[in-house]
């Protein structure tokens, strides 16, 4: 059966995923305002605008490390090797989810040692058991932390619906390293962390230039970049943690997610760019659509709703419940899909725009590429091609000096440079 679909609804429910041209500027330059502002007062900015206390690589690097890459919906452990000239290798790798059906490490049931211990057992895989050669391991953790060194962060909050107690308000690497012991490893030593979006920078700095923003579009969003500040204090890369970011014009969906999330009225930006939330973004819309009841539409994943952009509505609907849809039903089901996706691009497309504006404060833009990395703008062209025309929209024929590069395994590399530079 249809379940009531009703054109109008669908209608006004694509409206409310636009962003006109005007309100995209008006985007851009609140995103700036708020890195100027967070620079001086972090205080009075939605931009947290954390230090990471590294600056870029020179391409040289060398040497064997390990590199944990925690952050996602999965974790990863890598040996890389190092070898200079923007070159480096794989020797082995280790990964696992950390949720599945007998075991959630992200839930708030879960004490913060199994966590770890988890972890540590990655580390173990990818050491091959080895517990006797010296190994420096760098951490990438893609949630907003503090630091006052490259050594090691304190969580300030979980996001993407992690709620392990006792992580927050704690040293994420001191928690691996007693956990590496427990499990016999105290020749790993952990020597960095990093969020995942400063070793995208990093990982892109060691191969390419100019590039001096990253980005993460995954499960998670965010963006860094390399602040030259005024006086003697050296470069550094600043963590922005533009998820967080809350000069935003939500929508009724948005709302609607934001009150059920775990952390009702953070992370405004995440909620409306992520893979963690595209998909469920647009089941509330079907939901209005439909006419059923809030929660009756199972959440979509972010590959379905590029699956629907380009092989049609039809199959993935019937596969959440959803059949005997007219052709233009399915049409308007196609057009919702991409304009909950349009959206996010061009949000985060304001989120370059703002900060090259910044980069450049009042001279000219320079040429330069922004690297992202992340399953969501690697795997869902549509996303790539929006975020160009949105970055055509704002910066006009500067536009044509800006790169955006997909570099791919962006944070396990950073974690192992990040190593090898806390030297």
């Amino acid at each position: 059966m249809s379940g009531g679909w009703d054109s109008v609804r669908a209608q006004a429910a694509e409206a409310a995923f636009c962003i006109r041209a005007g309100e995209l500027a008006q985007t851009a330059a609140s995103f700036r305002f708020d890195i100027e502002q967070g620079l001086k007062n972090k205080d009075v900015s939605s931009l947290r605008m954390l230090p990471s206390y590294t600056a870029l690589p020179d391409g040289g690097e060398q040497g064997d490390f390990l590199a944990l890459d925690f952050g996602g919906t999965n974790v990863r452990v890598q040996r890389i090797r190092l070898l200079g000239g923007g070159k480096w290798e794989i020797l082995k790798k280790a990964a696992a989810p950390l949720r599945c059906a007998v075991y959630d490490f992200t839930s708030q049931d879960t004490p913060r040692e199994e966590l770890f211990d988890f972890l540590a057992g990655l580390v173990d895989s990818a050491m091959d058991g080895d517990t006797k050669t010296p190994c420096r391991l760098g951490h990438t953790f893609s949630f907003p932390s503090e630091q006052d060194s490259l050594k090691d962060a304190k969580l300030i909050i979980w996001t993407k619906e992690f709620a392990v107690p006792g992580v927050e308000g704690e040293y994420v690497n001191a928690l691996l390293s007693e956990a590496l012991v427990r499990h016999g490893f105290a020749n790993v030593k952990p020597v960095a962390v990093v969020n995942d979006t400063v070793a995208v920078l990093l990982a892109a700095a060691y191969c390419m230039s100019p590039v001096f923003i990253g980005s993460i579009y995954a499960t998670g969003h965010n963006v860094c970049y390399l602040e030259s500040f005024e006086g003697k204090q050296p470069k550094m890369i600043l963590n922005m943690e533009s998820g967080g970011f809350s000069k935003l014009i939500p929508n009724e969906y948005d709302n609607a997610l934001d009150a059920r999330s775990e952390k009702p009225g953070e992370q405004r930006m995440e909620k409306m760019t992520s893979g963690r939330y595209l998909g469920e973004l647009y089941a509330l819309a079907l939901e209005y659509c439909l006419g059923r009841e809030k929660g009756t539409v199972p959440v979509f994943s972010a590959a379905e709703l590029s699956g629907i952009l380009s092989d049609g509505a039809e199959n993935i609907l019937h596969f959440h419940g959803i059949d005997g849809l007219s052709k233009e039903e399915y049409e308007e089901a196609e057009a919702l899909a991409e304009a909950v996706l349009r959206r996010s691009a061009r949000l985060v497309a304001a989120e370059f725009a703002g900060t090259l504006w910044h980069l450049a404060g009042s001279g000219m833009i320079l040429p330069q590429s922004i690297a992202v990395d992340g399953s969501v703008y690697e795997k869902i062209p549509f996303l790539q091609a929006a975020i160009h025309d949105a970055l055509v929209e704002l910066l006009g024929s500067d536009s044509r000096k800006i790169t955006v590069a997909c570099v791919k395994d962006g944070s396990a590399l950073g974690a192992a440079i990040a190593a090898c530079i806390s030297e």
